[in-house]
C-alpha cells in the first residue's frame, strides 16, 4: 500500500513477496524510502535491482524510538491515594515524520493499571535534525508505564508507604471489572493486584532486607523494585486469512507475517486443532502478495488475536460447508452430521468420512449439486477491532558496586497473564526478550548524536551499549489467565509480545535508585550506565561529607 501510493500507481501492480526475514527486534511497520527508490530505479532501467542494507547504515537511518521527555505530576491524597496526573509530553519525530503512533498510545496507555480520578495531558511533536522516531517494541506504552511507576515510586517514600502497600491502594480491582481508564479505554478483565501479589511471593520481597545487609557487608548496595503493567494493543484494523482444504492436507493463507514470533507452529496448531487434522498435515502461506490478498502486519500483539479468530471464524465455515457435503456423500439427513476430531460421522450410525477424504471426493465426483460444487474452502476477513488487555507485574532484583557505577542484575521475576497461551514456549520465549529489551533500554541503550550536527556517535556495536546474554539472570515466569469475556476471541488470546518491555524500564531504574536510596540519590536519567550511577554516587557522597565536615 505505502509503495503503491508514493510511486502513484494502484495496489495491485506492486507484488512484495517476502520470505523468513528472521527477528524484526522491535521495529516495524513502515515503508523505508530505499524500497520506493529501489521500485522505481528498477522500472525506469527495466532490470532487476538488488540493495542489502549493512548494520552500520541501519544505525545511521533506520528508524528511532522512545524520544519523549515528560514533564509529570502525581497528586494523592494523605492515605496515599491518586487524585489526580498532570503530563505534558514533548515528543521528537525526527528530520521526517514517519509516524505518530507512539505519542497515540503514549495518551492512550497513560493511567496504566491504575485509578485515576482526574488526567490532564499535553502532546507535542516537534521536528529536529534527527532520525524519524516511529513504533518501536510497545510504541509508547513503556513510556507510560515508566513515568506512572517512577512517580509512584517517589510518592511511597515521600510519604512513608510501602511501595507494594501504595500500589495495591490504586490498582483497579478485579472485581470493578468492567472498568474504564482515565484515557476512555474499557478493561474487561484483569486481576491486577493478583499479580503484583504472586509476583511478590516468587519475588520473596519480604526476604529482601536480609539480601540487602549481605550485600552491604561486602561493599555492594541492593535494590528491589516492582511494576504493573497492562497492554493497550491496537494494532491495524484490517485481517484476512483464507483456509482451503485438500486431499493432501490444509492450506492456511494469512496476511500477517512472522518477524520471528514463530506463527509457522502456532498458526499451525490453531487450524490443525480446529480442523481435526496433523501439525505436518497443514501448510501456511504468508508473505507473498500474489497468494495472500490483505493483511494488517505483526505488531501491537494483534498476530494471533486477530489473524488467530479469523482462523478458527474460517475454519467453521469450512466445517459448516462439510456437514452439507457429508450428509450428502453419507446419505444422510441434513443436520444429522456431527463433526469431532476430523470426522464427519452420521448421528446413530457408523458412517463417517474424514475431512481430508471429503474433501478428495468433492474433488472428484461429479454428482454433487451446484450449492456443493468446489473447493472444501472458505475465508473470513477483518475491518474492526479485537480488543484485548494483556496484564502482569514485574520485580528486579540489582546489586551495585558504588566504586564503579557497575549495576548487576540479579534477579527478575515475570508474572503474565497474556490469555490462553497456545504455544507456551512461544510466549515464554517472547517474554524473555521483550524482559531483555527493556532491561538493555534502562542499562545502557543510548542513540548518542552531536547536538550541533547531528551525527551519530553510537553507530556500532562498538558504542551501542546493547546487553548481552551473560548480564542477565534467569528469568522467572509465571503465566495465569483471567480470562476475556468477549465473543468474538474464542482463543482468549491477549498476547504477549511486548509485555516484559512495559514494565522493565521503570523496574531497574527504580531498583538503582533503591539501592542509592541510602546515599540520598532520588532520580538518575535512563540509561543507569556505569558512569551515570558512578557520578551519582559520588555526588551523593560528597555532599554527606560536606554536611559532616565540622563548622571552619
Amino acid at each position: 500500500m505505502g509503495v503503491a501510493g508514493a510511486l502513484g500507481v494502484a495496489q495491485d501492480k506492486v507484488e512484495v513477496v517476502t520470505q523468513d526475514v528472521g527477528g524484526g527486534f522491535g521495529q516495524k511497520t513502515t515503508v523505508y524510502p530505499e524500497y520506493v527508490a529501489l521500485c522505481w530505479a528498477a522500472k525506469r532501467l527495466g532490470r532487476a535491482l538488488r540493495w542489502t542494507s549493512d548494520r552500520s547504515e541501519a544505525f545511521l537511518g533506520d528508524h528511532q524510538g522512545r524520544d519523549v521527555a515528560t514533564r509529570a505530576a502525581l497528586a494523592l491524597d494523605a492515605e496515599g491515594r491518586i487524585l489526580a496526573l498532570d503530563l505534558d509530553h514533548l515528543g521528537n519525530i525526527g528530520a521526517h515524520t514517519a509516524s505518530y503512533v507512539a505519542l497515540g498510545n503514549l495518551y492512550r496507555a497513560a493511567a496504566t493499571a491504575y485509578r485515576v480520578p482526574a488526567l490532564h495531558q499535553r502532546i507535542r511533536a516537534v521536528l529536529t535534525n534527527t532520525a524519524p522516531t516511529a513504533p518501536y517494541r510497545g510504541a509508547g506504552r513503556p513510556e507510560a508505564h515508566f513515568i506512572i511507576e517512577r512517580l509512584l515510586d517517589l510518592a511511597a517514600r515521600k510519604l512513608s508507604i510501602d511501595r507494594i502497600a501504595l500500589r495495591r491502594r490504586n490498582l483497579i480491582p478485579r472485581a470493578a471489572m468492567p472498568a474504564t481508564s482515565a484515557t476512555g479505554i474499557t478493561f474487561d478483565s484483569g486481576d491486577f493486584i493478583g499479580n503484583m501479589e504472586r509476583a511478590a511471593e516468587h519475588a520473596d520481597w519480604r526476604g529482601f532486607a536480609a539480601r540487602r545487609a549481605e550485600a552491604r557487608a561486602r561493599g555492594k548496595l541492593r535494590g528491589i523494585a516492582i511494576a504493573n503493567y497492562v497492554g493497550i494493543p491496537v494494532g491495524a484494523p484490517i485481517e484476512k486469512v483464507e483456509i482451503a482444504v485438500g486431499g493432501k492436507g490444509v492450506e492456511l493463507r494469512v496476511g500477517t507475517q512472522s518477524t520471528g514470533q514463530g506463527h509457522e507452529t502456532s498458526f499451525v496448531q490453531v487450524a490443525a486443532q480446529w480442523l481435526g487434522v496433523e501439525l505436518e498435515e497443514v501448510t501456511l502461506v504468508t508473505g507473498d502478495t500474489r497468494r495472500v490478498a490483505l493483511g494488517g502486519g505483526t505488531h501491537s500483539d494483534r498476530s494471533m488475536r486477530l489473524a488467530g479468530a479469523l482462523m478458527v471464524e474460517a475454519a467453521e465455515k469450512v466445517i459448516a460447508k462439510g456437514k452439507a457435503a457429508a450428509a450428502f456423500i453419507l446419505g444422510a439427513a441434513p443436520g444429522a452430521i456431527e463433526f469431532s476430531d476430523g470426522v464427519f460421522l452420521a448421528a446413530g450410525t457408523n458412517r463417517a468420512i474424514g475431512i481430508l477424504d471429503l474433501a478428495r471426493s468433492l474433488d472428484e465426483r461429479s454428482d454433487l449439486p451446484d450449492a456443493l460444487k468446489g473447493p472444501l474452502a472458505a475465508g473470513a476477513e477483518l475491518f474492526g477491532r479485537i480488543p484485548a488487555f494483556p496484564t502482569g507485574a514485574g520485580i528486579g532484583e540489582i546489586e551495585l558496586d558504588p566504586e564503579t557505577g557497575a549495576v548487576a542484575v540479579i534477579r527478575y521475576v515475570s508474572v503474565d497473564d497474556s490469555g490462553q497461551l497456545i504455544n507456551p514456549m512461544i510466549v515464554e520465549g517472547q517474554i524473555h526478550g521483550s524482559i531483555a529489551q527493556g532491561l538493555s533500554q534502562a542499562l545502557g541503550e543510548s542513540w548518542a548524536i552531536d547536538e550541533a550536527s547531528g551525527q551519530v556517535l553510537s553507530g556500532s556495536f562498538m558504542d551501542y551499549a546493547l546487553i548481552r546474554a551473560a548480564d542477565l539472570p534467569f528469568f522467572t515466569t509465571d503465566f495465569v489467565e483471567d480470562p476475556t469475556t468477549r465473543k468474538d476471541n474464542k482463543l482468549r488470546v491477549k498476547g504477549g509480545g511486548e509485555a516484559g518491555v512495559n514494565p522493565a524500564p521503570p523496574i531497574l531504574i527504580n531498583a538503582v535508585l533503591d539501592a542509592l536510596a541510602e546515599l540520598g540519590v532520588e532520580d538518575i536519567e535512563m540509561p543507569a550506565t556505569p558512569y551515570r550511577v558512578w557520578a551519582a554516587s559520588r555526588r551523593a557522597m560528597g555532599r554527606r561529607a560536606l554536611r559532616a565536615a565540622p563548622a571552619a
